[in-house]
């Protein structure tokens, strides 16, 4: 049976992309980012395709392509477009998807919807969380409110280790650990590959 997971994260460049990269890989999946904001020369979508080693993943067109980096809607609005909920609507796949939000949950898109209003029930949500001051705080607010709205759940570490932020975390949100993706020098298609043959068999339950 195939899966959708939906990667976010607890705010801005915690590392959503490249947790995005290693899920895509380790399920020869497809990929979608929704909603794109700024460099379309070298998008999301194209960092993850230079990351990816296997001939499966197909590479789904946005449904949003925006011009500027900043919160989609105020994004949207410098393009002159609204956007719409009804218009971003899940790629048609055989295969396993990978779908890339914007931001953290409560990013808006427009004046009342925000990135939670993308995803579907039938997504598996992975919460990407990196330490910093007020992570534990971004990263409970986050789970809590998915697993308000029934969401399964999952979170991903991301950077250096730090125990006791992690364990807090741990107890406090009692949702799954998929592991840790640690702060490499670089990222290429090979770190990428590791990682993906790490987390395969735990993604695939």
């Amino acid at each position: 049976m195939t899966k959708k997971y939906f990667i976010t994260g607890i705010s801005t460049e915690v590392g959503k992309t490249v947790a995005a990269a290693i899920v895509t890989e380790a399920l020869e999946a497809d990929y979608w980012k929704p909603i794109q904001a700024g460099e379309l020369d070298n998008s999301d979508t194209h960092k993850v395709e230079r990351f990816i080693s296997n001939k499966k993943s197909k590479f789904h067109k946005n449904s949003y392509a925006l011009l500027t980096p900043m919160s989609p809607h105020a994004a949207a609005d410098i393009d002159n477009v609204t956007i719409h909920l009804s218009k971003i609507n899940t790629p048609e796949t055989s295969n396993h998807l990978v779908i890339e939000g914007a931001g953290g949950l409560l990013v808006p898109i427009n004046n009342t919807n925000t990135i939670l209003d993308i995803i579907k029930p039938d997504y598996k949500v992975i919460v990407v969380s990196r330490h910093y001051l007020g992570s534990i705080n971004h990263t409970l607010l986050t789970v809590n409110l998915l697993k308000e709205k029934g969401f399964d759940v999952t979170i991903l570490f991301s950077g250096n280790e730090h125990p006791t932020t992690e364990s807090i975390i741990k107890k406090m949100t009692n949702v799954p650990i998929l592991g840790r993706i640690d702060e490499e020098p670089y990222f290429d298609k090979n770190v990428i590959k590791e990682y993906a043959d790490k987390f395969k068999d735990q993604l695939l339950k």
